[in-house]
């Protein structure tokens, strides 16, 4: 069998009722992405410059913690990716390319 798995070594956390490192860094990255989507919002729905601004600069200062703590997470072995082989990704270019030209077409 073949290992489609992208990953590093995970780091073990304490087992049972109690809250770990894990628990507490999920629970964060998943607190990020959710104000970073209403951060997006907000950008698209801002009623002026000077409010736009400030949303963007908090926009960018969440996105790039979330980024972090995913990065974190990942070198700890608590987030895995799962490999796509050639044919699935090709299919997917060549059927958001066809998309994309019948809209410009």
């Amino acid at each position: 069998m073949i290992n489609n798995q992208i990953c590093n070594p995970k780091v073990e956390t304490p087992k049972g009722m109690a809250l770990n490192d894990k628990d507490y860094i999920s629970s964060l990255l998943s607190t990020l992405k959710q104000l970073v989507k209403n951060y997006a919002v907000s950008l698209t729905e801002a009623s002026n410059e000077t409010l736009y601004s400030e949303y963007k600069e908090m926009f960018d200062t969440y996105s790039s913690l979330q980024r972090e703590v995913y990065e974190l997470m990942f070198r700890k072995g608590w987030y895995v990716l799962e490999k796509s082989d050639a044919n699935k990704i090709s299919n997917k270019y060549q059927t958001l390319n066809q998309e994309f030209m019948d809209l410009n077409g």
